[in-house]
């Protein structure tokens, strides 16, 4: 059974800095990539982030240069770094586990999910 546990949501301010954390278990995800998703009230859910199990990265074009995804394999973690935060980033960030070697950005790609950590930031 695959579980994803995400962590590090809040309050911060516009300009602030928050660190998300997902840790998986349940198996080995040597073969996985893991994204990123989040979700503001009324809008679906939208791509944020991603990071191959191996590393490297790819992100959405509204957080690129403020956003970086790493990966602890040790720990079966994955981090979101979210730096310059702004108003418009408030939502509940999900993560989520494909498995697959490659990165993908859409949700329907990704057979496992957390229960997402609720970001507000406020002006």
């Amino acid at each position: 059974q695959v579980q994803l546990d995400e962590s590090g949501g809040g309050l911060v301010q516009a300009g602030g800095s928050l660190r998300l954390s997902c840790a998986a278990s349940g198996r080995s995800f040597s073969n996985f990539a893991m994204g990123w998703f989040r979700q503001a009230p009324g809008k679906e859910r939208e791509f944020v982030g991603a990071i191959r199990w191996s590393g490297g990265g790819i992100y959405a074009d509204s957080v690129k240069g403020r956003f970086t995804i790493s990966r602890d394999s040790a720990k079966n973690t994955v981090y979101l770094q979210m730096n310059s935060l702004k108003p418009e980033d408030t939502a509940v960030y999900y993560c989520a586990a494909r498995l697959s070697i490659s990165a993908a950005t859409n949700a329907r790609d990704y057979e496992y999910w957390g229960q997402g950590t609720q970001v507000t930031v406020s002006s």
